[in-house]
């Protein structure tokens, strides 16, 4: 035994200890560095001023929607039928490149004139301000047609570029009252400020699928499934059923069948627990309208149709099936 160790002679030295805190602590370090979007989303939807606003203006707007909502000149802001998508992220480029523009402008010098008037940098941002305030308007609609927490998300994104546009706005009187180096200042802010929006923006859209069709790509089931028993199906009654994990709208009208995918495109709604009038489904969400023979937009917001499930009774049966075939099986090796 060597002295004062307790330790043989000749035997192994003891492993040093280990720390597997570390890593992990590394890994928990690392994991909240790549989802750091994911928690100022967070934070943002507990500010309590925004849900205070939210609510007041939900108050005001949605009651306004609702009363308007047949409105054809609201439907176009909408995009909907009309275009077959947004109008608002189309409209929104405009501002940014407008902006962007001026500021090129500045950086590269090409003010001719460093008094007072509309010069290069100015026009752009002038036309900026007029396309800002159009996207706004389509914002606006939209807005009143998310909700929960999409909604409060998108209001912070429209705060955002309503603080962009009064920077521009000032940067623009700076501009034409001859204090160019003020102006370019404020215009680079509220090129910034935008970016920030912008980045709110495409969360809402790629993250949330706010506006996004719900139903692309959905083409079950392969294969006919039974649903419901016909004699359970009530006449003149929407009623929703699941096929392979698939939701489906069951409608009878004087001995004709209907069925439609039952999450509304526009923001997965039920249909089934909407109306039927004329066959026409309203969604009760927020009211788009689909034509049960053919899934068409008969009024937005929605912008695209809703898929035609093709259904069939047999011995007593309802039975469903999506638009792909399911494959055929091999027969003896060969298909």
């Amino acid at each position: 035994m060597s002295a004062g160790t307790g330790q043989a002679d000749g035997a192994a030295p003891a492993p040093e200890p280990t720390h597997p805190a570390a890593p992990v602590a590394s890994a928990a370090a690392v994991a909240q560095v790549q989802n750091w979007h994911h928690d100022v989303v967070a934070r943002i939807d507990r500010w309590g001023w925004i849900r205070t606003l939210n609510d007041q203006l939900t108050a005001v707007l949605g009651p306004w929607r609702e009363r308007h909502q047949d409105n054809p000149v609201l439907e176009l802001m909408h995009g909907g039928r009309w275009l077959g998508h947004p109008l608002h992220p189309a409209l929104s480029d405009l501002p940014i490149g407008l902006w962007t523009g001026a500021l090129i402008l500045d950086i590269t010098g090409r003010d001719p004139a460093p008094g007072r008037g509309l010069d290069p940098a100015a026009l752009f941002s002038a036309a900026g301000i007029v396309a800002a305030v159009a996207t706004a308007a389509t914002g606006v609609v939209d807005w009143t047609v998310s909700d929960d927490e999409d909604r409060r998300l998108g209001l912070f994104h429209g705060v955002l570029n309503t603080a962009a546009l009064g920077l521009q706005g000032v940067s623009l009187a700076a501009r034409l009252g001859g204090h160019r180096r003020t102006a370019r200042g404020l215009g680079a802010a509220s090129l910034a400020v935008t970016g920030a929006a912008a980045y709110l923006g495409g969360h809402l859209v790629f993250a949330k699928a706010v506006m996004v069709s719900r139903v692309a790509g959905a083409d079950g089931p392969r294969r006919w499934v039974r649903v419901v028993e016909e004699a359970e199906l009530p006449d003149g009654v929407p009623t929703g059923v699941q096929a392979d994990g698939r939701q489906i709208l069951l409608y009878s009208h004087d001995g004709t069948l209907y069925a439609l995918d039952n999450l509304c495109s526009h923001a997965a709604g039920l249909l089934s627990r909407g109306t039927v009038e004329g066959l026409i489904v309203t969604c009760p969400l927020h009211g788009s309208q689909y034509c049960l023979a053919d899934g068409s937009v008969r009024r937005g917001p929605s912008h695209q149709p809703q898929p035609v499930i093709r259904a069939r009774v047999r011995n007593g049966w309802i039975e469903v099936r999506g638009n792909q075939p399911a494959p055929r099986r091999p027969v003896n090796g060969r298909k």
